[in-house]
């Protein structure tokens, strides 16, 4: 198993519970966490069943790989791991390791697919193992299962759907790779669409936009990513709840605060209010009404 994410941790305690446990799991250097916002350390699994960690800076290093070569992998598991396996890497399984990707392939290959499943409006969804091959997520699929997306799905109830999604995949892929007999469906490529990579700075809000694009900008961000967020003043101002308010009607400016309170506070947007019911921010002063974010 190679990964470092909640999707690792959700996959691995599938195996460990189908008595198919790794041998070894290679995970990040402790000092490399920052690089995932929703990254697990899976030492104390691992320490509970005997599986052997291998901490990993890049996994294909010549010592990683080493590693990985000397216990003679029949199958090899990627879940949740930001690094492009590399030729050596894939060579010690041949056709063998394993992929998965939170969505539907061959639709939303790429990075940031759960962000983009909801700032797309996305109905339906799903979730896929794959056989990873020398392309990005267009390896034959494994298994696969589809889910909706609920009208006002915030990140962190997508994220939990897909580990539902992920556990019952590997638990139901496991017998089949055991008896060898694994399914190996090639993907359409008529239907491959592909989602481009996200930075923190992306969650920056235009409050120019429709307060409805402004939620599902928060919603899409929001736990356990960074957040969508604005500016008062120098001061940064993290939202990880909001919704839309239609029927309200307020002169003001763009980004202007006219209600505050404990609970939450209105803002005018382009198109309607917004609400923002739950945030933080990182100035000393009191939000105050008639303030205006955006500034910076």
């Amino acid at each position: 198993m190679v990964g470092a994410v909640e999707s690792t941790l959700c996959a691995l305690k599938a195996m460990i519970e189908a008595d198919c446990a790794p041998v070894i799991v290679a995970t990040l250097e402790p000092d490399l966490a920052g690089r995932h916002s929703d990254f697990v350390d899976l030492q104390p699994l691992a320490d509970a069943h005997g599986i052997g960690i291998v901490r990993v800076r890049n996994v294909n290093d010549e010592a990683a790989l080493a590693q990985v070569r000397d216990v003679a992998p029949d199958y090899i598991f990627v879940i949740g791991w930001s690094q492009i396996c590399g030729p050596e890497f894939m060579q010690i399984a041949p056709d063998r390791v394993i992929g998965y990707h939170p969505a539907p392939l061959p639709r939303m290959r790429g990075r940031a697919v759960l962000p983009w499943t909801i700032l797309n409006d996305e109905k339906i969804t799903g979730a896929t193992l794959f056989w990873i091959d020398e392309g990005v997520d267009t390896g034959d699929i494994l298994e696969q299962r589809f889910f909706h997306v609920a009208p006002r799905e915030t990140a962190r109830s997508l994220y939990d759907k897909h580990m539902l999604a992920l556990d019952s995949m590997v638990r139901a892929a496991l017998p089949a790779l055991v008896a060898g007999n694994a399914p190996k469906e090639r993907q359409c490529e008529v239907y491959a669409t592909y989602a481009a990579r996200r930075r923190p700075d992306d969650g920056l809000i235009d409050w120019t936009r429709p307060a409805r694009d402004i939620d599902r900008l928060v919603r899409a961000v929001s736990r356990p990513y960074p957040g969508a967020f604005t500016h008062l003043g120098t001061d940064r101002l993290t939202i990880w709840k909001a919704q839309h308010i239609d029927g309200e009607r307020h002169h003001g400016v763009i980004g202007q605060v006219v209600r505050v309170s404990s609970e939450h506070m209105d803002v005018i947007t382009g198109e309607s209010m917004m609400r923002i019911e739950e945030w933080e921010f990182s100035g000393g002063a009191a939000i105050r009404q008639h303030c205006v974010l955006g500034g910076k």
